[in-house]
């Protein structure tokens, strides 16, 4: 949903306000109609049940503004606030989809802009509207009710009016041409600065481990004294403009008060005419006046407005594709080339597989061969240039993405846990979770126990990113979440990385688990000892196919090492091991090897 249509929807509550604000301008002439009422008949006539009954009647008009105007405020209050549970809802999802994420798209917010950049350009539309800026924009239309005022008393006073109105509007535009580059180069500056920040503050340890507080602490300063002077650039020249202003409305206010004094001596309008037009110039100035104030508010909102309105129309969502049944066959990769986000080139190049229900397949090769790539793939978090990857027989673009996620686990090598507790972790934060299914989820990762020895059990809050949790354990915690709610598909990129013997052995256990329910497990492993939970093999050398196919043949040839006993997989020749056709076939009941399906 764009800002456009959200606010669309608004369009009768606008109309209302439009109504209101046009009473609380007419009202507005309470104070000029009571004034010259008072000089012209009151003092002229000594009357005093005159000055009473035009006393009870300004009162009655004052509280009467005094409603409407509380309520126009209200009202555009709703409005925003409207707009902002469409909108908000919308950006957060932009935000959680990974970059390059297949089926989805999410658009670039700009280059050295923060993450949470769209939440901050929302903010800075709603301030403007609440904070006094949609009041001005609504009272500018009624300028002409008191210029006709003006032009009523005297042609003189109505166009010295004009004359500054439109010099402060020259000054308004000089300031927005002048301040616009350092104000935008100034953003950009500070959001770097918040980056680096932000990055410093997770990688705090680091940084004191190794000594690198004052390289970092230099940057930032160096940032920040940018920051500083673009900022100080643009303070001096919207600083010296407003002060110019203020100046310029302070002398057309007194000339108007002279203009009025001199035509009252010449004979030409009453006595009273002299405050009332002063308040009337004020009046018609004032749209002008809120609109210099709230420049600044104004330009924010505009640069705001503009990148929520270019992401939301990026980031449109197609139709909800039609909800799939749960999967329960296989998962099929077709001729797949995998690239990053960003960048056309291939990680890995033309991989075909079919792991039927029941087996687990482990991908293995050296470093940077394209194995995390791959799995990030087949869970829908990294872009697909060509081929395509089908669960049950459909492409992953065809499954919602939500929907297929209940059938999906993964645990990614940054474990990637959010502040919250053990039991919210688990459950992936679901609304209504099932206690008995987090409870087997532990208890599948071998986490049951440990959890139970902390002082809250389940109810333990873990911190940002798990950091009350030590490594181990937040390895055990993601492990637990990827097997909540026993989900068909499940992707383990090492995940008995930094897990001792019994922590790998709770791998392995959970593998057979998975299998043994009919679902399907693909393994990252650098450690032979995981391999052996596995019926299935795929060896990656620089993104391709150097070997595939069941486990125990690809043992017997030797190409893989860490099948073996290596710590972390080689592939020993430089021939790649083609997989045996024979074995590719379905298994049978007369196969003792028990083989399952595997197409390279």
């Amino acid at each position: 949903m764009t800002l456009w249509q959200r606010v669309s929807e608004c369009r009768s509550a606008f109309a209302a306000v439009a109504v209101t604000s046009g009473v609380v301008n007419i009202l507005y002439l309470t104070a000029s109609i009571f004034m010259m009422q008072v000089y012209d008949r009151v003092l002229g006539s000594q009357s005093i049940p005159t000055l009473i009954a035009l006393s009870l009647f300004a009162v009655a008009a004052y509280l009467f503004q005094g409603v409407l105007d509380m309520l126009r405020q209200r009202m555009i209050a709703r409005i925003a606030e409207h707009v902002e549970e469409g909108v908000a809802p919308e950006l957060c999802r932009i935000l959680v989809v990974p970059p390059g994420i297949a089926g989805a798209q999410r658009p670039d917010i700009g280059r050295g802009q923060e993450t949470l950049q769209l939440f901050r350009d929302l903010d800075a539309v709603r301030g403007f509207a609440v904070g006094g800026g949609m009041l001005a924009i609504l009272d500018a239309p009624w300028m002409p009710i008191y210029l006709a005022f003006l032009f009523f008393l005297s042609p003189l006073l109505g166009w010295t009016c004009i004359a500054g109105a439109v010099v402060l509007t020259v000054l308004a535009v000089i300031t927005e041409l002048s301040v616009r580059a350092p104000a935008r180069a100034s953003a950009e500056q500070l959001s770097e600065r918040n980056q680096l920040a932000e990055g410093a503050q997770h990688g705090a340890e680091v940084i004191r481990a190794m000594g690198m507080g004052g390289a970092i602490i230099e940057r930032w300063q160096r940032l920040n004294a940018g920051y500083l002077d673009l900022q100080r650039r643009a303070h001096d020249r919207s600083g010296g403009l407003a002060a110019a202003s203020r100046s310029l409305r302070y002398v057309l206010q007194s000339t108007i008060l002279g203009l009025a004094a001199y035509l009252a001596v010449r004979g030409e309008i009453s006595a009273g005419s002299i405050v009332t037009s002063t308040i009337l110039a004020a009046r018609a100035l004032s749209p002008v006046d809120q609109s210099i104030v709230h420049w600044r508010g104004f330009l924010a909102a505009r640069r705001g407005w503009a990148r929520l309105s270019a992401v939301l129309k990026a980031a449109a969502r197609p139709p909800a594709p039609l909800a799939l049944p749960a999967p329960k066959r296989d998962l099929k990769v077709e001729q797949l080339f995998v690239g990053a986000a960003g960048r056309a080139t291939p990680i890995v190049s033309n991989i075909s597989v079919t792991v039927p229900a029941g087996s687990a397949l482990g991908i293995v090769g050296p470093s940077a061969s394209g194995k995390s790539t791959l799995a990030g793939a087949l869970v829908g978090v990294r872009r697909g240039l060509k081929g395509r990857i089908l669960i049950d027989g459909a492409p992953l673009e065809q499954w919602d993405a939500e929907l297929l996620g209940r059938h999906v686990g993964y645990l990614p090598q940054d474990v990637q846990l959010f502040d919250g507790t053990i039991r919210e972790n688990i459950s992936r934060f679901a609304a209504n979770p099932s206690p008995a299914a987090i409870i087997e989820a532990a208890e599948a990762a071998d986490f049951h126990r440990h959890i139970l020895d902390m002082p809250a059990g389940y109810d333990t809050r873990i911190g940002r990113g798990g950091c009350f949790l030590s490594t181990g354990q937040r390895q055990r915690l993601g492990l637990a979440r990827a097997l909540y709610g026993d989900p068909f598909l499940v992707v383990l990129d090492e995940p008995n990385a930094n897990l001792d013997a019994e922590g790998e052995q709770a791998v392995s256990n959970a593998i057979a688990r998975v299998r043994a329910r009919g679902g399907i497990v693909v393994v990252i492993a650098h450690r032979p000892s995981v391999l052996q939970s596995v019926d299935l093999v795929l060896v990656l050398r620089n993104g391709e196919v150097a070997a595939c196919g069941p486990r125990d043949d690809i043992v017997r040839r030797g190409p893989v090492s860490v099948v073996r006993n290596a710590p972390r997989p080689e592939i020993t020749t430089a021939e790649a091991v083609k997989p045996d056709p024979a074995r590719l076939q379905p298994a049978t009941a007369a196969d003792p090897s028990g083989a399952a399906p595997l197409e390279a």
